[in-house]
């Protein structure tokens, strides 16, 4: 009995050598390229640059909350997280919720060619999210686009519809990626369960509704999650966007604030937003998380 707790103990320790082996180059790379710029951007945010007269070399200082406090009296920064806020109230449930009707159909039996579909659904996320800035950009321009029916009557580059045009851009290229998440959801409820419900005489709509949607829940979850945190990070749409659009401003998005405050410079100023985009983020993202295992707990 000894004999087998020393051979397990060794089995132990060996195997702790090949994970830490397995691991160093996860963590000498999340160190470098996360962690250290993320301390970095936390040290720039405390730092105020100081001049001695009019013409005196420009010296980093430490300024306190310097920083923050520009950050929470700077109205384009705030104006541009609400517009954000606005675009993924409109644009996550949309696109989660064609995500979900594609997998939906993909799953069902009554589409011939799945293999096909699936990949065609997702192909738009293959394209460069720059490339497909790009190309919709030239499709919404008036003397540009070979849909001059619709563009010559409706300016879908202006003020009052770019942040839509946009959003449909973002949920081109990311519907079939959520819908990807959906579908393995979908393929991993056991069969049998389908069969109890074709017995008790339930339909394909039926079982979608009452099986198949409570059953992703957690599926739907981790890809609003994501959504959130990806609008909140919002930059190259927008910025491919200026080319098209004068409507797109240097402040049109946080991210968009945070690289023209970089470009003026002011690196300590767009690391303290870069903080404050941060934490806004993280208690969006857990507030929504929580919400929603609570209600999926009731």
């Amino acid at each position: 009995m000894a004999r087998d707790t020393v051979v397990k103990a060794s089995k132990g320790v060996r195997h702790r050598g090949a994970l830490a082996v397995f691991l160093l180059p996860f963590s000498v790379l999340f160190v470098l390229f996360y962690l250290v710029p993320v301390l970095y951007a936390m040290y720039q945010s405390f730092l105020t640059v100081e001049r001695e007269g009019t013409f005196g070399p420009a010296v980093q200082v430490f300024g306190g909350l310097t920083q923050y406090i520009a950050v929470f009296q700077n109205g384009p920064f705030w104006e541009s997280i609400g517009r954000v806020l606005l675009f993924g109230v409109v644009q996550v449930p949309v696109m989660l919720g064609v995500a979900l009707l594609l997998a939906l159909l993909l799953d069902s039996p009554l589409i011939r060619g799945s293999k096909f579909f699936r990949l065609a659904f997702f192909a738009p996320y293959a394209v460069p999210s720059v490339i497909a800035a790009i190309m919709w950009g030239f499709l919404y321009s008036p003397n540009l686009s070979p849909f001059t029916a619709i563009t010559s009557n409706v300016d879908l580059l202006s003020a009052d519809a770019v942040l839509w045009s946009i959003a449909n851009v973002v949920t081109w290229v990311y519907v079939g990626y959520n819908m990807l998440i959906i579908y393995s959801a979908l393929l991993s409820i056991p069969q049998e369960i389908y069969e109890a419900a074709r017995i008790d005489g339930a339909g394909q709509l039926r079982i979608a509704w009452s099986i198949k949607i409570p059953l992703v829940v957690p599926a739907l979850v981790l890809t609003g999650i994501f959504s959130i945190i990806g609008t909140l990070q919002l930059l190259t749409e927008p910025q491919v966007f200026q080319s098209f659009s004068n409507a797109v401003t240097s402040t049109f998005t946080p991210n968009l604030t945070i690289y023209s405050t970089a470009s003026v410079p002011n690196i300590s100023l767009a690391a303290a937003m870069s903080v404050v985009l941060a934490l806004t983020t993280f208690a969006l993202s857990f507030t929504v998380l929580k919400i929603t295992q609570r209600r999926t707990a009731e």
